[in-house]
């Protein structure tokens, strides 16, 4: 029998606000519900902020019951509105299109699409938002909805009145299209809820009330919370901008970090929402973490179960093995001698590095200045003097030292460090460097 995912969601913190609490708890209890969020294309990646509805959907799916992600790329076309305080650039169907197909493989980390009859789907609303025409909204989709409703959202009003922020028929438009996929999911597959952020609530209430009105039909809307900080900065936003799911846009190191930046105010919440470890594990993981909590126990759990799950377990090791090399960070370290090549790869694009065509043997002076780790072979040598260097971790006792080839790491690579948070990566060419 499927499981109430309305009480997994809840304690879990998903949920904010829902329709019917109660005869949707019902439901779940008594058939497998199909259960829908929406996501409009507008870039070839998902970020982190996303990732609330779709762990929100992977839960729905273990608890034995059928998740859809639609693409928006009919929706992604118009761009909605709500939350947002100006009219959104306009893409083509081509980038569309483009970006419905890089959200599938990141999408394929948290659902299962081949699972039997709970397998999770993802549809395209262009598919049938397309094969109406502009007389059919108007007459048989227009006419259900109040335009004195429409007027009365407050991210309308905010932009009735201000002629820089004025909003155009097409956004305004876009509440029509989003209750259609609402009913195009019910009357095809059945579905009886729409999830999503608490900007959407107004969407949610409308589709819904389009459904009943047009078929007769009782389905719920659910809303999860706006996830701030506890500095009260919107989560998934940092100085260099998004954190993407795709790699080439967030390495998987720097993915990795975002999350052992994790406040200890945040950890728990963020340990519920974005791992399927269970809430008693978690619990034991804040009770370890709280004994001391300098050591970050709870972040770098969060950390490696959420790069894991978006870049797979090996990855997350290779990130984990990079980070326990550069701080040291306690059980994450390692020998350098145990390091793969993957993590060099990664340790590549994270700090600097160079190739080097130098013979070897070659002093550990003309090391750090032939791949500018040092400006000149006086600063080296003061850097060495002063107790400074170490190479591939053995710290560097006299200027006259040697790199030799028997000391290159993987047959090619050599680990500079000046002082504490000066890190260089070297490469030796005609040592198996590609």
């Amino acid at each position: 029998m499927p499981v109430n995912a309305y009480e997994i969601l809840q304690a879990r913190g998903f949920v904010e606000w829902c329709s019917q609490p109660e005869k949707l708890q019902e439901v779940f209890r008594n058939e497998l519900t199909t259960v829908y969020v929406g996501f409009d294309p507008t870039a070839d990646s998902l970020h982190v902020g996303h990732l609330i509805p779709i762990m929100a959907l992977g839960w729905i799916q273990r608890s034995g019951h059928r998740p859809i992600a639609l693409a928006g790329g009919g929706t992604g076309l118009i761009g909605d509105p709500s939350g947002k305080s100006k009219e959104r650039n306009l893409i083509t169907i081509e980038e569309v299109r483009e970006n419905v197909k890089g959200v599938r493989p990141q999408l394929a980390h948290f659902l299962d699409f081949d699972c039997g009859e709970n397998s999770a789907l993802l549809v395209n609303n262009y598919d049938w938002l397309s094969t109406f025409s502009f007389i059919d909204v108007l007459r048989d989709v227009g006419k259900h909805f109040s335009v004195n409703n429409l007027i009365a959202r407050e991210y309308v009003r905010s932009r009735l009145n201000d002629p820089d922020k004025s909003i155009s028929y097409t956004e305004f438009s876009y509440v029509l299209l989003q209750s259609m996929d609402f009913r195009h999911l019910y009357e095809t597959y059945g579905c009886r809820l729409q999830m999503g952020g608490n900007d959407q609530q107004g969407n949610l209430v409308a589709g819904a009330d389009y459904v009943r009105k047009t078929t007769g039909g009782e389905v719920f809307g659910l809303t999860q919370p706006l996830l701030l900080t506890s500095s009260g900065t919107k989560f998934g936003k940092t100085e260099e901008g998004a954190v993407w799911l795709d790699e080439a846009k967030t390495s998987p190191y720097k993915f990795y970090q975002f999350w052992i930046n994790t406040d200890d105010k945040d950890v728990e919440r963020l340990l519920k929402l974005f791992t399927f470890l269970p809430l008693e594990e978690i619990a034991a993981v804040i009770s370890e973490h709280e004994k001391d909590p300098g050591a970050r126990r709870a972040q770098r759990r969060l950390a490696f179960e959420a790069t894991k799950l978006v870049h797979g377990e090996a990855t997350a090791q290779s990130v984990v093995t990079a980070s326990g090399v550069l701080f040291g960070s306690g059980s994450d370290s390692g020998t350098l001698a145990e390091i793969g090549e993957e993590t060099f790869v990664m340790l590549k694009n994270e700090m600097p590095f160079t190739a080097l065509s130098l013979p070897l043997p070659a002093t550990v002076v003309e090391v750090l200045v032939s791949c500018g780790a040092c400006e000149s072979k006086g600063e080296a040598k003061r850097a060495i003097k002063q107790g400074g260097v170490s190479v591939n971790e053995l710290r560097v006792e006299d200027e006259g030292s040697v790199v030799s080839r028997e000391a290159l790491l993987r047959g090619k690579y050599v680990f500079l460090r000046l002082g504490k948070k000066r890190f260089h990566l070297a490469a030796f060419e005609g040592s198996g460097q590609g």
